[in-house]
C-alpha cells in the first residue's frame, strides 16, 4: 500500500490539492494500492495562537485533517499543495520547521517529495532544491530562483522530476504531475484510465525531457491517433499489428501512419516501444535487472531493449 500525505498550509489552493488527490483516489478506485492521509501544518502562527488541526483554504474552504505524520516508507510520496501568495507575509517561512525536517528525512531515506505551485518553496526550505532542477508557478519563478540559488529552476514547463524531487506549475498542472507519477509507477495505461475517469484532458505536452511518453505526446488533436494511442497506452506489453490499430482509428492503416507520425514525430512502433522503453527504465531503476525489465515490459529478451537504450531519444 503506498501513501500518499498531503501537507496542508493555510491558504492552500484548493485544486493544488483536489487534482492529485482526485488522480491517486480515482487509482485506488481501480484498484492500484493508494492511501490517502492529509497533516495539517501551521508554519506561521500568530504569537500565543493555540493548535490547531485544520487550515482554511485561499478559497474560503476550511479543512480538518490531521496534526501527526504518518509512518512513512521509501515507497510513499508527500505532496506539498501550494498557497495563495500574496496572503503570505514576504519572510514567513512556507512551512513549519518540524514539517521541514519531515520533509528532509523522506527524501533522505528514499521517498519521493513532490510540489505543486508555491509548494516548491517547502521543499526549499527542507534543502531539497539545492543542485536539483525545479519550477513552479510562472509568477513564482524569479522568486524561487532567487531564494534558492543553488537550484536550477525550469522555466514555464508543466513538470519537472529530479532525484525523486518532483515540482510542478501551479494550480491544475498538479493533475499532470499525478498522472506523471501513476504512469512512472504503473504504467501509462494506468494512467490513462485515471485520465478518462476524470474525464480529463489528457493531451497537454509538459515540454519536459523527463515528462512520461504518454503525456508528452499527446499534444496534438487528431482524434484517429488518440483512439490508436489509447489502444496503445494500455496494451503496450503486447504485440500490436498496425491493422488492429488501424481498425481501432477508423482509418487505412496507410492513412495512420502517415497520420501519426505527423502528429506525435513517431511511428505507431516507435510510440510503442518508447512506452516500453520509459517503463523498463523505471524497473531497472528500481532494482530490476536487464532482462527482467525487457520481458516485463513485452521484449523478448534483452537484446532490443539494449538496442533502444543506446540510440538517440526523439526530440521532445
Amino acid at each position: 500500500m503506498t501513501r500518499i500525505a498531503f501537507l496542508l498550509v493555510p491558504g492552500l489552493h484548493l485544486l493544488d490539492l483536489a487534482g492529485p488527490a482526485q488522480v491517486f483516489s480515482t487509482a485506488a478506485d481501480h484498484r492500484h494500492p493508494y492511501r490517502l492521509s492529509y497533516i495539517a501544518d501551521q508554519p506561521d502562527p500568530a504569537p500565543g495562537a493555540p493548535g490547531q488541526d485544520g487550515v482554511v483554504t485561499a478559497q474560503g474552504l476550511p479543512l480538518r485533517a490531521d496534526t501527526a505524520w504518518p509512518d512513512l516508507t521509501p515507497d510513499d510520496i508527500v505532496l506539498v499543495p501550494g498557497w495563495r501568495w500574496a496572503t503570505r507575509r514576504p519572510h514567513a517561512l512556507p512551512v513549519s520547521p518540524a514539517a521541514a525536517r519531515r520533509l528532509a528525512r523522506h527524501h533522505a531515506a528514499g521517498g519521493t517529495v513532490a510540489s505543486v505551485c508555491a509548494g516548491a518553496f517547502a521543499l526549499g526550505q527542507a534543502g531539497l532544491l539545492d543542485g536539483h532542477r525545479c519550477t513552479t508557478h510562472h509568477e513564482l519563478q524569479d522568486t524561487l530562483a532567487r531564494r534558492h540559488r543553488r537550484a536550477t529552476v525550469v522555466r514555464d514547463v508543466l513538470y519537472v522530476t529530479d532525484d525523486r524531487v518532483v515540482t510542478s506549475a501551479g494550480i491544475a498542472s498538479g493533475i499532470d504531475l499525478a498522472l506523471h507519477l501513476l504512469a512512472v509507477r504503473h504504467g501509462p495505461g494506468a494512467a490513462a484510465r485515471a485520465a478518462r475517469s476524470m474525464v480529463v484532458y489528457a493531451r497537454r505536452n509538459g515540454d519536459e525531457p523527463q515528462a512520461s511518453a504518454m503525456l508528452r505526446h499527446r499534444a496534438h488533436v487528431s482524434d484517429a491517433v488518440h483512439r490508436a494511442q489509447d489502444l496503445i497506452d494500455t496494451g503496450y506489453t503486447r504485440p500490436l499489428p498496425l491493422g488492429d490499430l488501424a481498425a481501432a482509428a477508423g482509418v487505412s492503416e496507410r492513412t495512420l501512419t502517415r497520420r501519426f507520425t505527423a502528429a506525435t514525430g513517431l511511428t505507431p512502433l516507435r510510440y510503442q516501444q518508447e512506452l516500453r522503453l520509459e517503463r523498463a527504465q523505471h524497473l531497472i531503476g528500481q532494482g530490476a535487472t536487464l532482462e527482467a525489465a525487457a520481458r516485463s515490459v513485452g521484449f523478448t529478451d534483452a537484446r532490443m531493449l539494449r538496442r533502444l537504450r543506446s540510440r538517440p531519444q526523439p526530440p521532445h
